[in-house]
């Protein structure tokens, strides 16, 4: 009965819960992401890992897991962020996975929202998973690497590899301004520059793509599943204002 009455209540006072407003922001979403497509529910086909909490808004630890071969093999990966202003916060195409594969990147969360993992399999269907994030300012956080020092390390790469994991990491430094964050000196926005596309190669054989946005956390860093040996791997990056970077590192990592 109480219970009841508080619903009464809110709905009376005009006061929509968080996650009801995140599910309406997700329909806007929706429509450009998927139009009418049906989307299914992933559990079992994806697993999504991400704080309940976040303790740097700025660099929130995303992971996701991902099963099914043939048609169930998952050849195309995004990830959303509900409440940010740019909602889409990078799109991989997985074209070297061919089984189990898992994921693990940071990512910027402007306000509480729901994260999403959408995953467009080879037969064609979409399924989804979500969970919900308590973080606030990410987008508009100072960057935390001095403006001097990000333009000198600009475009260099690591690649390590875990091999006991069955891992490998790939970072590109880039400050990655998202447009939103302030010059505490100039007192003016730092105008958006970011990554907008990664692609990753192992000899020829593409290992996966991404295409980034401003909800990629500063220099972006992707760990993914990878068994070590044969040819070299080469990483290549490109940014909005067109520099391209590229480098290429021993298949057993730097």
């Amino acid at each position: 009965m109480r219970n009841a009455l508080l619903a009464a209540a809110v709905v009376i006072c005009g006061i929509v819960p968080a996650a009801a407003q995140d599910e309406a922001a997700w329909t806007e979403i929706r429509a450009n992401l998927a139009g009418t497509r049906p989307i299914e529910d992933g559990a079992g086909a994806i697993i999504l890992e991400a704080p309940t909490r976040a303790e740097d808004a700025a660099l929130v630890p995303i992971t996701v897991r991902l099963t099914g071969t043939g048609d169930a093999r998952v050849r195309r990966l995004t990830l959303v962020v509900d409440e940010n202003p740019a909602p889409i916060v990078s799109t991989f195409e997985l074209t070297g996975v061919s089984g189990d594969f898992s994921l693990s990147t940071r990512i910027r969360v402007n306000s509480y929202s729901f994260v999403r993992a959408l995953a467009e399999t080879e037969g064609g269907r979409l399924v989804m998973v979500k969970s919900y994030v308590k973080a606030a300012g990410g987008c508009s956080a100072p960057a935390a690497k001095d403006p001097v020092e990000a333009k000198a390390h600009l475009g260099e790469m690591r690649f390590r590899v875990f091999a006991n994991r069955g891992e490998a990491q790939v970072q590109v430094r880039h400050p990655n301004y998202s447009g939103l964050q302030m010059d505490q000196l100039t007192r003016h926005y730092t105008p958006a520059w970011y990554v907008e596309r990664l692609e990753v190669r192992q000899g020829e054989t593409p290992l996966f793509s991404m295409t980034g946005g401003i909800s990629l956390s500063e220099d972006p860093t992707i760990r993914f599943t990878y068994a070590a040996g044969g040819a070299p791997v080469t990483v290549e990056a490109k940014d909005t204002q067109g520099s391209v970077f590229r480098k290429a590192f021993p298949a057993a990592g730097s």
